[in-house]
C-alpha cells in the first residue's frame, strides 16, 4: 500500500460525514505504520468507543470506510471466524461491524455489514510468524494465500459499501 499522510486518509473516506471525518483520530502509533507491508490500513478509534476505520487501495487510488461496531456479545468459549482474514479466534474477538453505504443509499440508511477482527488487525494476523527481517526469509505459499485472500476480500467489502464493485 502506497504510505499515506493524515490529510490524504481524511480523504479517502466516500460515507463519512464531514462531522465524522473532524471526529477522526488516528492511532497512536500511526507514524510508524509500515505502509510496504500493507494492502489495507485499518483501526479502532482511540477516542470514540464502537468506531473503525479502513483504507485500502482500488485501482491503485486510496479509498476508505467509516465502520460502526456492533459491540462484542460472543463468548469466548466459542469460535468465531473473521470474514475478511478468515482466522478463527475466541468469540468475544470477532464483532460485527456495519459501513453506511456511500450516496445516496446510504442517506436512505443503507448499510453493509460484516464480522471482522475486533481489534481490526487482520493484516498483522495473516502475517504472524512471518520472521523480523522479510527481506531474508520468503514466505510460504500458505501465507501468501492468506494476505492475497485478506487484500482480495477487503477491496471486496469497501468496493461494495462505495458502490465501486
Amino acid at each position: 500500500m502506497q504510505p499515506l499522510i493524515e490529510t490524504e486518509i481524511r480523504e479517502t473516506f466516500g460515507n463519512a460525514s464531514d462531522a465524522e471525518l473532524a471526529q477522526l483520530s488516528l492511532p497512536h502509533d500511526f507514524p510508524l505504520t509500515e505502509w510496504a507491508h500493507l494492502d489495507a490500513f485499518a483501526w479502532r478509534d482511540p477516542r470514540i468507543s464502537g468506531r473503525g476505520y479502513l483504507v485500502t487501495e482500488l485501482d491503485g487510488e486510496p479509498v476508505g470506510v467509516v465502520l460502526r461496531a456492533a459491540g462484542a456479545n460472543g463468548s469466548r468459549h466459542r469460535a468465531a471466524i473473521c470474514n475478511l482474514c478468515h482466522t478463527a479466534q475466541p468469540g468475544d474477538q470477532v464483532e460485527l461491524f456495519s459501513a453506511r453505504k456511500a450516496g445516496a443509499a446510504g442517506e436512505r440508511g443503507d448499510s453493509i455489514g460484516t464480522y471482522m477482527c475486533s481489534d481490526l488487525a487482520c493484516q498483522e494476523t495473516v502475517r504472524l510468524g512471518r520472521p523480523p527481517a522479510p527481506s531474508e526469509v520468503m514466505p510460504s505459499v500458505r501465507e501468501i494465500e492468506r494476505i492475497d485472500g485478506l487484500a482480495r476480500r477487503t477491496r471486496a467489502f469497501v468496493a461494495d459499501v462505495l458502490g465501486a464493485a
